[in-house]
């Protein structure tokens, strides 16, 4: 049995170089690397050559590829039995091929290996965390109190999956997670590529959870997400969504867009591509598993963000937030007279109040109205000792075995 670990790339070879090797320093031998190179101003091609390992394959775009055509590129080359993508600036843990193995004996070849994880942000990166930081990333339900291994139940996958698509984020959707089984992704053909969507990953893992046979949970985890300088994360986390959005180069296309356009509100470009992948899924299965879009939640998440930026660009000038009365203007043109009462009037009587409550108070209690409504997960970041340089370094110095912290 062989592992294909997929490494899409583009004009981030200082990254890449610590993704390789935290696969060709693993125990257990039997991989290969498919380096898709985006069409890269660097010499990627040089690295791998230099390497001088035929298990690292390189193949190159001629021109530049959204995201979900490049993932789909390196999966087209790959020839393993069980497949991992992972981000260039991400990484995999010290024994993560051997523990994978044990896994698809013990469960006799399952469709999917649904990993634990760890996050890790490099020096420099999160504001106000200089050092970065190393920390849990498994904020799924079946994870908590879990054994090392089991089974999920397929009707617990399909919940997460039905709440994906009511855009209600209870697990984690980073294709990193997920070591599929070769076998499960030809028999999705029938409906297309296996990734789909501005947002591969939204798509993928959901799909998977819909109609995965045998998912192994593996509650240690055996691969660490990157937050690096280039990456989305690094925009997302530091209030430049758009220019996350512009590196992705991955915006829905114009025939989703017009078909979307009674949906689709102004704010979150993020909300919007998951929007499109969820109802990428309700077009290829909806049919088959009577999946439903939730319109009206991904509507009223939009309604939230805007209306909070806009009442923040009342309180104050900030760059970030030029062309927030527009966006909010437009965004109300575009609001049923139900929504504007269901939405927009109990957001307003909301802030009225809030200006009769302590600052501090009034913050807690947002993030309390968040959480409750779902908008995003609480992830409690958090600045770690030691510091670690680079995402090899983790690799180095983390032992991911059951009860060992990071």
């Amino acid at each position: 049995m062989k592992f294909s670990v997929l490494l899409p790339t583009r004009n981030r070879l200082e990254l890449l170089k610590y993704a390789v090797e935290t696969v060709r320093r693993q125990d257990d031998e039997g991989w290969e690397i498919v380096v898709s190179d985006n069409a890269s101003e660097q010499d990627v091609a040089g690295y791998v050559r230099a390497l001088g390992d035929p298990r690292v394959r390189y193949v190159r775009t001629d021109r530049s590829l959204p995201v979900t055509d490049n993932w789909n590129r390196a999966l087209e080359h790959s020839t393993g039995d069980y497949l991992l993508m992972l981000g260039d600036d991400d990484g995999l843990l010290k024994g993560c091929l051997r523990r994978a193995r044990a896994l698809v004996e013990q469960y006799r070849e399952p469709d999917c290996i649904y990993t634990n994880a760890l996050l890790y942000a490099y020096p420099g990166v999160m504001p106000g965390l200089p050092n970065g930081f190393l920390q849990p990333y498994g904020y799924a339900p079946f994870f908590r109190g879990a054994l090392p291994s089991f089974l999920l139940e397929p009707r617990a996958a399909r919940r997460l999956a039905r709440a994906a698509m009511n855009f209600e984020m209870r697990y984690t959707f980073n294709m990193q997670h997920a070591i599929v089984s070769r076998r499960f992704v030809e028999s999705l053909r029938g409906a297309g590529p296996f990734y789909q969507s501005p947002y591969p990953d939204f798509y993928a893992t959901n799909v998977l959870m819909l109609k995965a046979r045998s998912i192994v949970v593996s509650a240690v985890p055996l691969v660490v997400v990157g937050i690096s300088p280039k990456s989305f994360g690094y925009y997302y986390f530091n209030d430049q969504e758009k220019k996350g959005v512009e590196f992705l180069d991955n915006l829905p296309d114009a025939q989703a867009v017009r078909r979307l356009s009674h949906v689709i509100l102004p704010g979150l470009a993020d909300k919007t591509a998951w929007l499109v992948a969820m109802e990428t899924i309700r077009a290829n299965y909806g049919a088959e598993l009577r999946l439903r879009v939730g319109y009206n939640r991904y509507r009223y998440l939009q309604v939230l963000h805007v209306y909070g930026r806009y009442r923040m660009a009342l309180r104050c000038r900030d760059p970030r937030l030029a062309g927030a009365l527009e966006e909010f203007d437009a965004l109300r043109g575009k609001l049923a007279l139900w929504e504007r009462l269901l939405y927009l009037a109990p957001l307003r009587a909301a802030s009225a109040a809030g200006r009769l409550v302590p600052g501090r108070i009034r913050e807690r209690l947002t993030a309390l109205f968040l959480v409750w409504t779902g908008k995003t997960p609480q992830l409690e970041l958090r600045e770690t000792e030691p510091r670690h340089e680079n995402i090899l370094d983790v690799f180095e110095r983390v032992n991911p075995d059951p009860g060992t912290a990071p």
